[in-house]
């Protein structure tokens, strides 16, 4: 009898302990900053290899469709987080504060029972609400020996900061995580940002390859045709008989006009004195942070290239300097993403090997898109295709079927709703998205959106890129650029997928434009976007 009660109490624990384990699925968000969809094999394997993201498109989802609401890194993340576009949210630029007064989603998911934390780069605030734990890099952060602000201070970590990060997220799965309770991991990583560190491992294998140039790299942005009959519409403003984009004209992101060699392409001081080069941030010197060990391995991969463009550059005309720029460019850039994209198979083998991949949804995007070289642009911001797309891909085994390919049109605005309803947490109603639920479950039918909007905001401001707005559809993009131009531009992205030709003033265009006008119209008015706020913005900036 008394063998009798001892078995029925450890039957009656193990039904407590089973009921108490929180089934619902963990949420793995994996997001690195201004990693280009181009350079994801999965879209296009011209410039590097990455298979460890590519696991994630192969055992689910890859987006061909992905978009961004406002292309730049802080405000991109504070849609991300709120689900609200930025003239809601607040953070319409790298400048203002987000307003901790928002909503975001983890806060959610923490009050519905998940466990959160945070690794990596967050871009603004030092406190993030919603997490138990988190990590994270002060502002830009830095490549090579980091500081980093923590629930319980302030650290410095030796070594190289995407080894780093993924060091942090797996200690936390290992040590911290709690078996009964769902969790949500943000694991966000630094690279390949701006300027471009790779790994010392990775330095003489990137720094030695060369890549194929952009078919529009010599991008002069003549987009409107000269002397067009454009007595068309009254939706038409007045005649462009400038043949130029004046917004893409004047964007200093140009690889030979504003790309530098010292900030950007590792010269050093001494080498462009001697050379009688002088040009911005010559003062900049990538040993920073470095130990004596990591300043050997860095000087011996560089310094052949630095002697090498000593003796080139006296030769060297605008075209030829343009092409050395890029190749220095694409190698320290796809330098940083061969660490990634190892660090993202280090997690993904964890969880593998500790069962957690079966019932965990695992994100892989970027904070936007980003220029390698097309229209001649390094960075973003402006709402043609490299940097207003941006890589999506999304795997979670038993629910979303592996190697699929989806055109449909989605946001980064999507991400709060759609982690909230995998959560079976009621999302609020001033959010703005859409749930990725119909699509990635097979409800494909329940999907309705045809169009997607745009906003960018940080003008005047670096880089110089006008403000503008926009909606594109998958065949049509219309872009109005305003504050001190007026000019709008019409792109026919199944004819002319580079955009290079803006049909806004074409005769044959002119239904089109009409009806994209319109749509773009309403579409303000659903996103509560108006004239008046952008007036309130232009003030407020001035200020």
């Amino acid at each position: 009898m008394k063998y009798l009660v001892v078995v029925l109490g450890f039957l009656m624990l193990a039904c407590k302990t089973h009921e108490e384990k929180d089934e619902r699925p963990n949420i793995v968000f994996i997001m690195s900053d201004d990693h280009a969809y181009q350079a994801i094999s999965a879209y296009s394997d011209k410039l590097i290899k990455t298979p460890n993201i590519d696991r994630i498109a192969l055992e689910g989802m890859l987006f061909t469709n992905a978009s961004v609401t406002n292309s730049i890194c802080a405000p991109s993340r504070a849609v991300i987080l709120t689900g609200k576009h930025s003239h809601l949210n607040g953070k319409i630029d790298n400048i203002s504060k987000f307003d901790t007064t928002n909503v975001t989603f983890p806060q959610l998911l923490k009050k519905a029972g998940y466990q959160t934390a945070m690794f990596g780069k967050l871009h603004f605030g030092n406190n993030p609400k919603g997490f138990d734990e988190f990590k994270i890099l002060p502002g830009q952060g830095s490549y090579y020996n980091p500081d980093f602000i923590t629930n319980k201070g302030d650290t410095t970590i030796t070594g190289y900061v995407t080894d780093i990060i993924t060091d942090l997220t797996i200690d936390w799965l290992e040590n911290r995580r709690k078996k009964e309770q769902p969790f949500l991991l943000m694991y966000l990583h630094k690279a390949p940002h701006r300027s471009w560190m790779p790994a010392e491992r990775h330095l003489k294998e990137f720094t030695q390859k060369s890549f194929p140039l952009p078919q529009t790299l010599y991008d002069d942005y003549k987009r409107n045709p000269t002397g067009a009959d454009i007595n068309t519409i009254d939706a038409t403003p007045e005649i462009n008989l400038n043949p130029y984009s004046t917004a893409a004209k004047q964007a200093e992101m140009n690889i030979r006009e504003h790309m530098t060699l010292a900030y950007d392409n590792k010269i050093d001081k001494e080498t462009l004195l001697e050379l009688g080069i002088s040009e911005p941030y010559m003062n900049y010197s990538p040993h920073a942070r470095m130990n004596e060990q990591q300043r050997r391995n860095w000087d011996e991969a560089y310094e052949p290239i630095i002697e090498a463009f000593k003796e080139a550059y006296p030769k060297m005309n605008d075209s030829s300097l343009m092409a050395w720029k890029y190749q220095r460019y694409m190698q320290d850039y796809l330098g940083t993403i061969k660490a990634v994209d190892e660090n993202v198979g280090e997690l993904l083998d964890y969880l593998e090997a500790h069962e957690l991949d079966k019932n965990t949804l695992v994100v892989y995007t970027s904070d936007q898109g980003f220029y390698l070289g097309e229209h001649g642009w390094f960075d973003k911001r402006l709402m043609y295709n490299e940097s207003f797309k941006t890589p999506l891909l999304i795997k979670w085994p038993n629910r979303i079927k592996p190697g699929i390919t989806e055109d449909e049109m989605v946001q980064n605005l999507d991400f709060a709703q759609t982690f909230l309803e995998v959560a079976g947490v009621v999302a609020p109603k001033d959010m703005q998205g859409k749930s990725l639920m119909p699509l990635l479950t097979g409800a494909k039918k329940e999907w309705d959106r045809d169009a997607v909007y745009y906003h960018y905001y940080e003008y005047p401001g670096e880089h110089n890129v006008k403000r503008h707005y926009g909606i594109a559809t998958k065949n049509y993009k219309l872009i109005h650029f305003y504050y001190d131009i007026d000019e709008w531009e019409l792109y026919d992205l199944k004819k002319d997928p580079q955009e290079m030709n803006n049909v806004y003033y074409d005769k044959a265009y002119q239904d089109v434009v009409s009806e994209m006008k319109l749509k773009l119209e309403e579409t303000r008015i659903k996103y509560k976007d108006s004239k008046k706020l952008d007036d309130f913005y232009i003030e407020s900036y001035k200020k």
